[in-house]
């Protein structure tokens, strides 16, 4: 990977800046510099509730997708190292499930981890969640986790997901959110904001938690992100909040009809 200039923390991390030009290769260098402990450190701040957030999304879509039967083809976007792909290879025998993501140091760790997937094919890719290599209705399960608020162009890479999502097949994202009450927002503000940079910094990576809190103010909110999905072609966009609206489970589906109108 060629090395990108970009903005610095003082310890040299990675810390990408949105107002760049180059800010899609920035995010790759940042999650290049932090692959290694990326899960690790998540683990540590989110305070352990990264375990449970996932199998909740999942139940969440079990209930939504009833009727419609599990998903045969999954596809995960920016899959990072693998942790959504390979809980839904597990919770969908059968199923084939392909991860992408652009940076390879990701790709590698994902390759890496025990599969633990039973009956179900894993595969990874290298690709962007703005130009997808697959055709057009290839998967009926679309997902990803903590990944919107690094895109540079979210209404249009939206798009795209509904493109390669098959008519009746649903969108699953996992997003961090602002919490609702005033009193737990000012609490995670505290922590988010505070603590966790401080925390990368100890080790050594105080640009992508740096980076973290700024991209959350640039990640629309519920109501906003529905208008997008909504604007992109879903349909029966729904919000889920966990752990007091610090995450977000999206779920959407692309309409079956083809008489019902698209982006």
């Amino acid at each position: 990977m060629t090395a990108v200039a970009g903005r610095r923390a003082p310890d040299g991390s990675p810390y990408p800046d949105r107002a760049s030009p180059e800010f899609a290769r920035e995010v790759r260098a940042m999650f290049t510099h932090i692959a290694n402990g990326y899960g690790p450190f998540d683990h540590v701040a989110s305070l352990g509730n990264d375990v449970v957030w996932r199998p909740r999304a999942f139940w969440t879509l079990d209930r939504y997708r009833r009727g419609r039967g599990a998903p045969r083809t999954v596809l995960d976007v920016g899959c990072g190292p693998g942790d959504l792909a390979r809980l839904a290879a597990r919770r969908y025998p059968g199923s084939r499930v392909v991860g992408i993501d652009p940076t390879r140091a990701m790709l590698r760790r994902a390759a890496r981890s025990a599969p633990g997937t039973g009956r179900a094919s894993l595969a990874w890719a290298e690709a962007t969640a703005e130009h997808l290599p697959f055709p057009d209705g290839r998967f009926d399960l679309v997902m990803s986790a903590f990944v919107f608020r690094n895109l540079p162009h979210l209404a249009a890479t939206l798009t795209e997901l509904r493109r390669v999502t098959a008519p009746g097949g649903s969108l699953l994202t996992l997003e961090i959110t602002e919490p609702r009450s005033p009193r737990f927002r000012a609490l995670f503000h505290a922590y988010f904001d505070h603590f966790v940079p401080w925390l990368g910094a100890a080790v050594g990576s105080a640009g992508p938690y740096r980076y973290l809190p700024e991209s959350l103010r640039s990640l629309p909110g519920p109501a906003a992100m529905s208008a997008l999905m909504t604007g992109a072609g879903f349909a029966r966009v729904e919000t889920h909040p966990q752990s007091l609206g610090i995450v977000t489970t999206y779920l959407a589906e692309r309409p079956d009809d083809p008489r019902s109108p698209g982006p």
